[in-house]
């Protein structure tokens, strides 16, 4: 088993994988492993269709997760065993699609409000104000903050790319206001031991506490203050190209969801009811 699990992680770390998709994967391939009750590598087509087929039918598991799972085999097979993956024989579970919840500007600025802690609040404003996501504040260093020309430097996101994003001048003088209080170096948003980055968990830990706090009862997460970001400025004029980009999407594809999200007169839309002439015969 470590020999398969060695090799899967070298194969990784050669394409450059994010360390948390390594743990993914290696947990999906340990599941696989139990359920088959042998090595991976001496299974086939058959016992992934089975496993994939129990963790749909049988665990009721979402269709990302599934999905999720169906990557690390094949990723296994393809990039360790080097073996061929035939779609046709196993398809990928077709994924749903949801449009996430969102927050008011109001409702932000009242959980941000109910932040009392000022490190705390400051995290929730960075990511809000610049749209960035939880990881991405997490490993924010001080030299990333660009007063000068108001921007703020994300190293490494996801897809290993580095991105500008806009600083605002609220959130700049609340961050010199930390910095003052703090005096942190050389993380941004230090942890425990400050040697290290304050963790994911903490900060969704933050913002749960905050949503209590601010008695707003929408099922939302952290992450929803970086939907919010682009919805509020799609709804202040931005155009999608911009929001693509400060966002860091790799695709246009990804970025247009928060079409559905903004006001359709913000769009310049009007239903064909209310175009002229459009309802005269309802008079």
């Amino acid at each position: 088993m470590q020999d398969w699990i060695q090799s899967m992680t070298i194969s990784m770390e050669l394409r450059g994988f994010a360390k948390s998709t390594q743990r993914m994967y290696l947990a999906h391939m340990k599941r696989f492993y139990l359920f088959c009750g042998k090595p991976p590598a001496s299974v086939g087509y058959d016992e992934v269709r089975a496993f994939l087929h129990h963790a749909i039918k049988t665990k009721k598991l979402s269709s990302a997760y599934v999905n999720s799972a169906y990557g690390a085999i094949k990723f296994f097979y393809q990039s360790v065993l080097f073996r061929e993956w035939n779609m046709l024989h196993i398809p990928r579970v077709k994924k749903k699609s949801f449009l996430p919840t969102i927050l008011t500007f109001q409702e932000v600025c009242q959980i941000l409000d109910a932040t009392r802690n000022l490190k705390h609040k400051t995290i929730l404003t960075t990511i809000y104000s610049a749209g960035l996501r939880v990881s991405e504040v997490a490993h924010l260093q001080l030299t990333d903050i660009h007063s000068p020309d108001m921007r703020l430097l994300v190293r490494q996101a996801k897809g290993g790319k580095d991105r500008y994003s806009i600083l605002s001048d609220h959130n700049l003088l609340l961050l010199r206001q930390y910095w003052k209080a703090y005096r942190p170096s050389p993380w941004l948003f230090p942890g425990v031991p400050d040697t290290k980055p304050i963790s994911v968990r903490s900060i969704q830990s933050i913002f749960k506490n905050s949503l209590h706090a601010s008695g707003i009862t929408k099922n939302v997460s952290v992450h929803t203050l970086r939907h919010c970001f682009a919805t509020h400025l799609l709804n202040g004029g931005a155009s999608i190209l911009q929001i693509k980009e400060l966002l860091g999407h790799a695709d246009i594809q990804t970025t247009s969801m928060y079409l559905h999200l903004t006001h359709a007169q913000v769009l310049g839309l009007k239903s064909p009811l209310d175009l002229p002439f459009g309802g005269d015969d309802l008079g």
